[in-house]
């Protein structure tokens, strides 16, 4: 039951309990506020459970912490530290780690009756690491700019929220535990001053493809209305091969290759056994087959064939990358942003690993010719960086962006330039550079690789009022040209030091993939 009597400004009556808050400049934040059980003891490796009713008010002063994740879960095999300045958006934050994790955090103006948009943040890390509670994913400015509600979810990443062990119950649990967390805004965010009726998901990298996963699943229809998709990508989603590498989990640790024995497993040597699996897997299967799978119930078919089929077609989305995504794992990585003529063959067929019918010399030609063809540089790097940002996330997003144009008329994309000045400017648009830009966190840690001057300001206030404008009509703002996109024309907006529509950007590109046959248009 509701409590009664008289309501103070930074406290939150929901159906299950009273909540307070805390009121910094403006805005009412709530954080840590658990969303379902906590996934511990006998409940390791099986879907969430709603959280039950509590007496008297619970404050939701302190962030959560983050799900277990290894200290270098952001690092492939043989990579090197990652440098301070990518702290503000990688690995476990500040708050600590325990299995006790579902949490989610609300920003809001007021916790009136007021109904404004929703925005719900799902973070990224390669279904294997990071948080809801970095600061780069403050969500103060983005909630004040807009007179929106925003949330963000923490969910299960890594060995407990992605091993596939069916015959545990363990299937989909982190994309289970993000319905959970819709569920919960829809049961619960009208108390905070939001519309359950007008939620968009927005997400980065794994979020995206979260995202993804969600569009296709039917636990979570009707959940959300509208939804952007920043660096999404195509992992490998085959559920016997994931099934095989949790196998292989149970028997690094020692127990005999006996997957109930990991419910008990401490989770330090958890943790442990992962790693091993993933050293002895190769890094050629970084990650160690640990995401989200078709399994046929949760997830019934790939996202991409879902949003084909019309799945979702109810759904506006935008879907965009970044220009250099993949410098962002050159920085982090074994072979580092240093490549030579002689390495250049050799890293492209890792890169490729079969996706191609061509050999990794041939598609370095064909990628020197297109650049050369539109004055952009040519060396071994800027060969190599190109065909795998395109072969791990743009081709695929436009792929998806195509697909879902195919049953809505409401889909945008976009394409993030804006060059970071760190490292003498060798990372470019990488990977994650737009986070702060969304967030409007241009001053957090991340400052030294965004930039913080004042066209920075200019561009981070663009793409806010894009998401922002997007989240209150599902369409972006009139007063932004951004034509929808459509398999003819292509349009894209860039998003950098110019903002401006392309026509077709990278067309030879695309093409290319279609023809190698890696790329199902």
């Amino acid at each position: 039951m509701t409590p009664s009597g008289p309501h103070r400004p930074n406290e939150a009556r929901t159906t299950r309990g009273t909540l307070i808050g805390s009121s910094e400049r403006g805005l009412v934040v709530f954080r840590g506020i658990r969303y379902a059980q906590p996934p511990v003891g006998e409940r390791r490796f099986l879907p969430p459970v709603p959280v039950g009713p509590w007496e008297g008010a619970v404050a939701a002063g302190e962030f959560g912490p983050a799900c277990p994740q290894g200290l270098g879960a952001a690092d492939p095999p043989g990579g090197r530290p990652r440098p301070p300045v990518f702290g503000g958006l990688f690995g476990p934050g500040l708050y600590g780690m325990d299995e006790d994790c579902l949490h989610l955090n609300v920003w809001t103006p007021a916790c009136d009756g007021a109904k404004r948009p929703v925005l719900v943040f799902v973070h990224g890390g390669a279904f294997r690491l990071g948080t809801s509670t970095a600061p780069s994913y403050d969500g103060a400015a983005l909630c004040a700019n807009g007179d929106v509600v925003i949330v963000t979810v923490n969910y299960r990443v890594g060995a407990l929220g992605f091993m596939h062990l069916p015959e545990l119950g363990a299937v989909n649990l982190g994309l289970l535990d993000q319905v959970a967390a819709l569920e919960w805004v829809a049961a619960e965010i009208e108390r905070f001053g939001g519309d359950p009726d007008a939620v968009t998901l927005f997400g980065e990298s794994a979020g995206a493809k979260s995202i993804e996963c969600l569009l296709a699943m039917p636990a979570a229809r009707g959940l959300f209305r509208a939804a952007i998709l920043q660096s999404t990508y195509d992992p490998v989603m085959e559920a016997d091969a994931a099934h095989e590498f949790a196998t292989s989990v149970a028997k690094a640790a020692g127990v005999g290759g006996d997957p109930e024995a990991l419910r008990t497993l401490g989770t330090p040597e958890l943790l442990a056994a992962v790693s091993e699996a993933q050293m002895r897997s190769g890094p050629s299967s970084w990650g160690g087959n640990i995401g989200p799978v078709v399994d046929g119930a949760v997830v019934p078919v790939a996202p991409i064939a879902a949003l084909r089929a019309g799945t979702a077609a109810q759904v506006p989305l935008i879907v965009g990358t970044n220009l250099d995504e993949a410098r962002l794992f050159g920085a982090i990585g074994p072979g580092g942003l240093a490549v030579d003529e002689a390495a250049l063959a050799e890293r492209l067929e890792a890169v490729l690993a079969g996706a191609a019918r061509r050999s990794g010399e041939e598609v370095a030609k064909a990628y020197g010719t297109f650049r050369a063809a539109r004055g952009q540089g040519t060396s071994p790097s800027d060969v190599l960086f190109a065909v795998q940002t395109d072969r791990m996330f743009r081709q695929h997003s436009i792929a998806l962006a195509e697909a879902h144009a195919s049953q809505h008329n409401d889909v945008w994309m976009f394409l993030f330039t804006w060059p970071s000045p760190s490292q003498g400017g060798a990372l470019g648009a990488c990977h994650a550079l737009e986070l702060p830009f969304v967030f409007g966190t241009l001053d957090g840690p991340t400052a030294e690789l965004t930039g913080t001057d004042g066209a920075a300001r200019r561009l981070s206030a663009t793409i806010q009022a894009a998401w922002l404008g997007f989240a209150r009509s599902g369409a972006p703002p009139g007063d932004i040209e951004w034509p929808r996109h459509d398999a003819a024309r292509r349009a894209t907006l860039e998003l950098g030091k110019t903002v401006a529509v392309l026509e077709a950007p990278e067309e030879s590109e695309r093409r290319f993939w279609r023809d190698e046959g890696a790329i199902t248009p």
